[in-house]
C-alpha cells in the first residue's frame, strides 16, 4: 500500500496536480510518523493495517474539518477538504453497504461466540482484524450493541 501511495505521488508531481501532491506528502508523512511511532512496539514498520488505521483517521479529520468549514460558511476551504478526502479514499478499501455489514457482523458474532454486550470487544475485534478500513466501525458498532444487548 506504501508503494502504491508512492507511485501515486510520482504520477501527481509529474501531472503537475498540486493539491495532489500535498495530500499525499500528507499521507506519507502520517505513515512515517506512525512508524516512529510503532518503534518501541517491537515492529520494525507500519503494515498494510497500520496504513490503513492512519488513512481512515485522516478521511475523519477532513470530514469533520469540511463540515466546519460549512457550518462557518467558508465554502472555498470545504472545497479543498472534499478534494483531499477524495484522494485519500482511493487508498481505502471499498466501504461496505448496510446490508453487507450487518452480514459482517452476524459473521463476527457466530465466529468470536459473543452473546452478551460483555463480548461486544472480542466482535468488534475480530471485525477490525478481518475487515479493517472496508467496515464503518462506529455503525458496526450500533449494531452488535443492538443485536447483543437483546
Amino acid at each position: 500500500m506504501r508503494e502504491r501511495i508512492g507511485e501515486a505521488l510520482k504520477s501527481a508531481l509529474k501531472s503537475g496536480d498540486r493539491r495532489r501532491v500535498s495530500t499525499l506528502r500528507l499521507v506519507l508523512a502520517a505513515i512515517t510518523d506512525r512508524d516512529i511511532a510503532l518503534r518501541g512496539t517491537g515492529k520494525e514498520r507500519a503494515d498494510d493495517g497500520d496504513v490503513l488505521d492512519v488513512l481512515t483517521k485522516m478521511v475523519k479529520q477532513r470530514e469533520e474539518s469540511a463540515r466546519l468549514y460549512k457550518e462557518g460558511g467558508r465554502a472555498d476551504l470545504e472545497a479543498q477538504e472534499n478534494e483531499e478526502i477524495a484522494i485519500v479514499r482511493e487508498f481505502l478499501p471499498k466501504p461496505m453497504s448496510a446490508d453487507e455489514t450487518a452480514a459482517i457482523v452476524a459473521s463476527a458474532i457466530a465466529e468470536t461466540g459473543a452473546n452478551s454486550l460483555r463480548d461486544m470487544g472480542k466482535a468488534m475485534a475480530w471485525l477490525k482484524e478481518h475487515h479493517r478500513g472496508a467496515v464503518d466501525m462506529a455503525s458496526a458498532g450500533q449494531m452488535l450493541k443492538a443485536r447483543l444487548g437483546k
